[in-house]
């Protein structure tokens, strides 16, 4: 058993400390007293984290020898979409054990996981900065992306030259977010990381390099059909639904963007991150990422303790949400920069409109 996780450990992970929040009237609880009641969750149960790792890193297994191996193709594509569904609940397990929610303390757990990370291609130096920096940063503006999606204003929209505008739509292109597998997991998290600091990055260079060894392998002992069932349609499936539920959680109609001097992680946690309200088949595979708000305000809670937090705390149960219905995904996809006047999230046909 772990212990339960105090908001010093929040810093630890990219979130800057706090001045004390003011009293505030009723029974409602915010800022660290909210998070203080999620702290008795923050605690794992290491039988149970093994079961939720093991059975989903087996079942992975096994779907992807399956679409190697079936012989005929109907079972070979429904067993590698099954597979790209499975990668994205590793990813989650992946996630928390990042996060030191789960496993923290095993080295069994570390070496699954590096070897993971090196095939998925997810290092865990890259992975680590850009995610404390997003951790530290959501509900603000940011011109810069450091393994997350940029955010500006409509003023800062309006300043900026075409060739700004070009890279920002570029960036949070919905083609971007689909071919994920390489815009962000190849590109961003591996090349990128590894040309700008070799040095510090080279576990970017180790994914890249054992992506490409086990690709030429099964082609050359498989065929490209083995290739194609086994690696790039699973990687797709995962890296296109991963991109756009990390999109989706920080980007959608009713976000709203704190000013830096009322920042708190507390405030982004419950007013910049999003609740994906999901059947349960896909709150399974997607391993409970939905419940991003709980998340954001206390990254130690394990994944499968995440519907407990929401059950128990009032506080917690009124989030703005969004799904994967048509219609949310486009107005998440419209919801393209903050405007300070009407405090909202507008598109660029209404940010052209505004004077």
């Amino acid at each position: 058993m772990g212990q339960a996780q105090t908001s010093g450990q929040n810093h630890e992970e990219g979130v800057p400390p706090e001045p004390d929040l003011p009293e505030h009237s009723g029974d409602i609880r915010i800022g660290r007293e909210l998070l203080r009641a999620t702290e008795p969750f923050a605690v794992e149960s290491v039988a149970e984290s093994w079961w939720q790792v093991g059975t989903t890193f087996s079942l992975m297994l096994v779907a992807l020898i399956g679409a190697g191996m079936a012989p005929a193709w109907p079972w070979r594509l429904l067993l590698s979409l099954f597979a790209g569904l499975l990668m994205v609940r590793a990813f989650i397990t992946y996630h928390d054990y990042m996060h030191r929610a789960i496993l923290h303390k095993s080295r069994v757990a570390w070496w699954l996981f590096r070897l993971y990370a090196a095939l998925a291609l997810t290092p865990p130096r890259s992975w680590r900065k850009s995610h404390n920096y997003h951790h530290g940063h959501v509900g603000m503006v940011s011109a810069a992306s450091v393994g997350a999606f940029p955010l500006i204003t409509t003023q800062m929209w309006r300043d900026a030259s075409p060739r700004e505008r070009f890279i920002y739509r570029f960036q949070r292109h919905p083609l971007v977010v689909l071919f994920g597998y390489i815009t962000i997991f190849a590109y961003s998290m591996c090349l990128e990381s590894l040309l700008r600091d070799p040095a510090r990055h080279w576990d970017s260079g180790l994914a890249l390099l054992g992506h490409g060894v086990l690709i030429t392998l099964l082609w050359v002992f498989g065929g490209f059909d083995v290739v194609f069932f086994v690696v790039l349609l699973p990687m797709f499936i995962a890296s296109a639904l991963g991109s756009y539920l990390f999109f989706a959680q920080h980007s959608f109609k009713r976000m709203h963007i704190i000013s830096p001097d009322a920042w708190t992680f507390y405030r982004a946690a419950l007013e910049s991150s999003s609740y994906m309200r999901l059947n349960k088949i896909m709150q399974w595979f997607t391993g409970n990422i939905g419940y991003h708000h709980i998340h954001h305000l206390n990254v130690r809670i394990p994944f499968y303790r995440l519907p407990e937090v929401m059950a128990a705390i009032p506080e917690l149960q009124s989030p703005v949400t969004t799904t994967l219905w048509p219609g949310d995904i486009i107005n998440c996809f419209k919801s393209s920069l903050w405007d300070e006047d009407q405090q909202r999230m507008v598109s660029y046909r209404e940010a052209s409109k505004l004077v």
